[in-house]
Order: C-alpha cells, then sequence, then structure tokens
C-alpha cells in the first residue's frame, strides 16, 4: 500500500505510524508543507493521512497552503482514497467536507478519557476502537460534524471528538500516533498554552505522569491503521 501524508510543522509527524507502515512495509511518501508544496506523490497514494499543527483552518490567509491542501483532501476523498485525519487534520477534513471549524470554548491539553459510540457508520468500529479509554489531547479548536458523516467520539471538553464519513474517511481530534519523543516535543512547543492553564490543561508534570498509557494509545493506532488498510 502507499501512503502518503501530509505535515504542517516539523515536531508533528507520523511518530508510531511509520513504525506500523515500517513493518508492514508499506510505501511512504509526504508533502511538508513547511518545505516544499510538491504532492506529486498523492496521485498513486492509497491512503491519506493528515498529522497536527498548531495553526487554525480559519488561518489562511496566513498560510495559504492550506486551502490548497483542503482541495486537494476533497479531491482524495472524491477519488475514494482511505483518509484519516489527526487534530488539525481531523478539522481540514471536516473544512473539505463543508462543515465550519472555530474555536472551542476552551484548550483541551493533556490526558482526558474518551466515550466512543458504534452507531451508523461507525458499527464497523466496534471491536477496533475502545468504548471508553484515555487519549492525549492538544487542541484550541473544534468542528461541526460534517453533513453525512456520523460523529462516534466525546470528552468532557469536548463533545466533537470524532467522525467518520463514508466507509474510509476518519477525523480523530486527539493523539493516537505519539511516542515518548513526540510527546516531549509536542510539550515543548506547546509550552505557553500549556502555562496559561485552563479547567482542561494538564500540567508538564501531569502529562508526563501518565506517559504510561502512550503503548496502550499505540496498540489502538495500530488496530485503527489495520482496520483502514482492509478496507
Amino acid at each position: 500500500m502507499h501512503i502518503h501524508y501530509f505535515q504542517h510543522v516539523p515536531f508533528e509527524g507520523l511518530s508510531c505510524i511509520a513504525g506500523w507502515a515500517n513493518d508492514h512495509r508499506h510505501t511512504v511518501t509526504h508533502t511538508r508543507w513547511y518545505e516544499s508544496t510538491d504532492t506529486s506523490s498523492l496521485a498513486a497514494a492509497d491512503f491519506l493521512i493528515i498529522m497536527g499543527g498548531p495553526m487554525g483552518v480559519y488561518e489562511q490567509d496566513h498560510h495559504p497552503w492550506m486551502t490548497t491542501e483542503i482541495a486537494l483532501i476533497r479531491e482524495a476523498i472524491s477519488q475514494n482514497k482511505k483518509v484519516l485525519g489527526i487534530c488539525l487534520g481531523s478539522q481540514l477534513i471536516a473544512a473539505a467536507l463543508g462543515a465550519n471549524v472555530y474555536p472551542h470554548t476552551q484548550p483541551e491539553i493533556g490526558w482526558f478519557p474518551l466515550d466512543v459510540s458504534f452507531q451508523e457508520r461507525a458499527a464497523p468500529l466496534e471491536g477496533v476502537l475502545p468504548s471508553h479509554f484515555s487519549t492525549f489531547h492538544f487542541h484550541g479548536d473544534t468542528f461541526d460534524i460534517p453533513a453525512g458523516a456520523t460523529r462516534f467520539a466525546a470528552s468532557a471538553a469536548c463533545s466533537h471528538q470524532a467522525f467518520i464519513y463514508g466507509d474510509r474517511v476518519i477525523g480523530l481530534q486527539f493523539h493516537l500516533e505519539l511516542t515518548a519523543e513526540s510527546l516531549q516535543e509536542m510539550i515543548l512547543h506547546g509550552s505557553n498554552a500549556i502555562a496559561a492553564g485552563g479547567p482542561f490543561v494538564q500540567s508538564e508534570e501531569k502529562i508526563l505522569q501518565h506517559a504510561n498509557l502512550l503503548t496502550q494509545n499505540t496498540e489502538t493506532m495500530y488496530r485503527l491503521l489495520d482496520y483502514m488498510a482492509a478496507l
């Protein structure tokens, strides 16, 4: 399988997804928008993965490549490619499907539990994702659920945590992909947001205290990737 991924900042790369792709000997290409706008490898890809980043979808005046990216995501969906978006990636998918993306009432940063439901289009994800688990969040924005999509996850801070569109387009507001190294990078580059605090913002110390949850999250990420690869 050929995977192409969109990366928006150096410190939010594939993380554990790279290990999964290597284990399965998949071809991996990328567009790193902070370096290049070359997307020529996307045409041959079976699976598009869209990573996170600190920018907002509504900041296209400051990041004009996002307009191109959204159009490419929309085209990939229309071509029936498998598409997975993580955090900003999920917001970009929502925008590509015509939904609004906007600042949430409060940031959500740290390890917080999710409730997952398996109704409608999300029914096949039962057995792939746990119905209740803690995962890592780092976002200040949220999205409306696109028309025709099914919402399937919520947290106390944010009711719109995940959606599935059709049978092969999934947006996740949270970060299942993190490794110990990429978690440290996210903490480092997000230190100002962490220091600002809030009712759903954990301290750096508390975040690191729960780093043992990375193993469970990686296992969940791998199951989801296996599921999408088999579609």
